[in-house]
């Protein structure tokens, strides 16, 4: 009696006071595991750049999120063992044989709420804050378990080879780009972030995966000066076009020697006119076209949006001839363009009055330009057809049906109804589409 007494009063409560012990930290690695990969690297960031030493700390560890992973899970399940264990012969010394299913029961509850469920909660709720605060002990462990982690890789990777599967070290665990574009796609649904607010910031990010030939005006759209025209029908042509940039070509259209600006062409006009002291007249008949046509700038199709627009930044300059492999003439792209895919359609008062390129028709079905781009379609409808094929609507309609259809034909493919509305020669211009 005396021995139970004595057992009750010392190694009861030592061994109790250890199993508390072993929970805690059970909970603290359960936490510390949730905080560090649930914390956004971004504002962890932020934080460090505003002097935050545990923000820093959590950056580092975070680097390496397989030895991280791996050393706070080896803590866990050590204390998580070791309580397990400690409890079934505390148990068992108490009630015996039934000690054993007493201890499982018991330490299952213990575990799940108070060192899996709660540190989680809490850690999920503050991560970055969480992550800050156990970065340095986490950067401890890490630094004690680094062999044995390391050996548990190893051995790791060589399991996996012999089942075929290769793992990547250097392997960026986080896509940056899906994770931010993930982030906006699920804060629009919510209501969180304006759809105008994710276009412009996912059209930004797209910049680097899309070239210019997606984009580029095509060159049966381009407006030319032709060189050999009068200085009269030259002048009357600028003043009314629409475009202070115009390409000038000679004999054939493919054939571009140079481009001009509107203001370059009214002070060559400006300076034979009032500075030389001549009449008007006599002032066209000395002005010649190439004293005020710029060079002509040519860029491939395969260029990146991205890289075009440091090219304009770098060379100063906001127009370009698009031009393939042969060196044969596509279209012509401007900054312009490329800031419309992040912010929109850009307008001023020398824009003509065009219709939209989407509109309701009195049947519920929408009007679409057969020009308008599939990605223009998808961002202004939140509609998802494909543009791997084509660019254009009208190029879609094209390459689903393999040949150029008729006016009132009608097409189903990838849950929509397409019906050719009208057609110019063999160009698509207008189409009914609507969901099917």
């Amino acid at each position: 009696m005396d021995d139970t007494t004595a057992f009750l009063d010392t190694a009861f409560w030592i061994s109790a006071g250890a199993i508390l012990s072993l929970l805690v930290m059970s909970a603290f690695f359960s936490g510390s595991e949730t905080a560090l990969t649930a914390a956004s690297r971004g504002k962890l960031r932020s934080q460090a750049d505003k002097g935050s030493r545990g923000a820093q700390r959590a950056l580092v560890i975070t680097e390496d999120n397989e030895r991280l992973i791996g050393s706070v899970l080896l803590g866990n399940n050590l204390v998580n063992i070791l309580a397990t264990s400690l409890a079934t012969a505390l148990f068992t010394r108490l009630f015996g044989d039934s000690g054993v299913a007493l201890a499982t029961l018991a330490m299952t509850v213990l575990v799940l709420i108070f060192a899996e469920v709660l540190p989680k909660t809490y850690a999920i709720t503050n991560a970055e804050a969480a992550a800050a605060r156990v970065s340095g002990p986490i950067a401890v462990i890490i630094t004690v378990f680094s062999p044995v982690v390391s050996a548990v890789r190893v051995l790791v990777r060589m399991v996996l080879r012999v089942f075929g599967v290769r793992t990547d070290p250097e392997a960026n665990v986080l896509a940056v780009r899906e994770e931010i574009a993930g982030a906006l796609h699920l804060g629009h649904s919510e209501g969180v972030v304006e759809k105008e607010d994710r276009d412009r910031i996912l059209g930004a990010l797209d910049l680097g995966d899309r070239t210019v030939e997606e984009i580029m005006l095509h060159r049966s759209r381009i407006e030319m000066i032709n060189a050999e025209d009068a200085p009269e029908e030259i002048l009357a042509q600028c003043l009314d076009s629409n475009h202070t940039r115009l390409p000038v070509y000679k004999d054939d259209p493919e054939n571009i020697i140079g481009v001009v600006h509107a203001k370059d062409l009214l002070r060559s006009i400006h300076r034979l006119t009032v500075g030389a002291g001549q009449t008007y007249e006599a002032a066209l008949q000395e002005f010649s076209l190439a004293d005020v046509a710029m060079k002509p700038y040519f860029v491939p199709e395969t260029t990146t949006l991205d890289e075009q627009m440091r090219q304009f930044l770098r060379m100063r300059s906001h127009f370009a001839l698009v031009v393939d492999e042969y060196g044969a003439l596509q279209g012509l792209i401007t900054l312009e363009d490329i800031l419309e895919e992040i912010v929109g359609e850009i307008t001023d008062e020398f824009d003509p009055a065009a219709d939209s390129q989407v509109r309701k028709a009195d049947d519920g079905q929408f009007l679409v330009d057969g020009a308008m781009t599939i990605r223009d379609l998808n961002r202004a409808m939140e509609w998802a057809l494909p543009d791997d094929e084509a660019n254009t609507v009208a190029g879609l309609v094209i390459h689903e049906a393999q040949s150029i259809p008729t006016t009132g034909q009608v097409f189903s493919f990838h849950g929509f109804r397409f019906e050719v509305v009208s057609r110019k020669d063999n160009r698509i211009t207008r189409l009914k589409i609507r969901p099917l």
